[in-house]
């Protein structure tokens, strides 16, 4: 297999199984898990850029005012995403927060529509329409809006909208978002009495540390295939991830999915299909211009 796409699967296998991770933390609060992740990924962080050579770069980076505030913004963004995914999967939602996942494409489409005026095309028009339909479907079937699911696509495509601000690496920006989010989660820990740290065994405290390795590593592994990778192929590779956080939520963790929920899943599925099917059209009228 490709190096880029070996690493690129291995990071998106990773997200998809966290929640057999982020459960093991329980009964920890959605709240210590989040301060707990940004402290480690933060000291985590901080080594391996200390090891790149690329500390002291990144701490002027963040100085600048105006990356300092598009930063504040992406760290809040991606804490309401990271905390709406544990309360998830820790609260028996993990499918719901797998269509987030899934929706985020169509997400991503519609802000660019809607903040940045582009102009989309007939394939991702069909698609957000059918996306539309699924979600319906669902507000009808639960008799209300599927909270989980649109806070982790709208956090995270908000959050992929001001990255696209300023050009940081995403190793770089991680560690500036966690060390924007480091104070407030110190605070946590010291109003909590150490963010349930202690207080459920040394099992359950080694996952929390690990909390730091758990949100890293996929991220390296994705920089790295980003780098050998068409953008083509690491699109397709996205959803591996959200694939896998259903598969564990229907027979792992053995959530309910009834057939409306399912029909509306695969409302969302034929939209992305429809997408999928659009890009690589797309790449091979490229490929084959560049051959002749």
């Amino acid at each position: 297999m490709n190096p880029g796409l070996a690493a690129a699967v291995a990071a998106h296998l990773i997200w998809g199984f966290a929640p057999l991770y982020w459960v093991q933390a329980q009964p920890v609060p959605a709240l210590d898990i989040v301060a707990h992740r940004v402290l480690w990924s933060l000291l985590l962080l901080v080594l391996l850029l200390a090891v790149l050579g690329r500390l002291r770069e990144t701490a002027a980076q963040w100085l600048t005012p105006r990356t300092f505030m598009v930063i504040a913004v992406s760290a809040t963004a991606q804490a309401c995403n990271w905390g709406v995914f544990v309360w998830a999967v820790t609260h028996d939602h993990a499918a719901e927060a797998s269509l987030g996942y899934f929706l985020l494409p169509l997400v991503n489409v519609a802000i660019g529509v809607i903040v940045l005026r582009e102009v989309i095309d007939r394939a991702q028009a069909i698609a957000i329409a059918l996306a539309a339909l699924g979600l319906s479907i669902l507000i009808w079937d639960m008799g209300g809006l599927p909270l989980v699911a649109l806070s982790v696509s709208v956090s995270f495509g908000l959050y992929t909208l001001v990255r696209k601000l300023v050009h940081i690496g995403a190793i770089e920006g991680l560690a500036m978002e966690v060390a924007f989010l480091a104070p407030v989660a110190i605070g946590w820990l010291w109003w909590s009495g150490g963010a349930s740290f202690g207080e459920f065994g040394t099992r359950v405290d080694l996952f929390l540390a690990g909390a730091g390795v758990i949100t890293t590593v996929p991220l390296v592994l994705y920089v790295a295939a980003s780098h050998r990778l068409a953008l083509t192929a690491m699109g397709l590779t996205f959803y591996i991830g959200p694939t896998c956080q259903l598969l564990v939520a229907i027979f792992i963790f053995g959530e309910p999915l009834n057939l409306v929920q399912l029909g509306s899943f695969m409302l969302v599925w034929l939209g992305l299909g429809v997408i999928i099917a659009d890009t690589l059209r797309r790449y091979r009228n490229v490929r084959g211009l560049q051959r002749d």
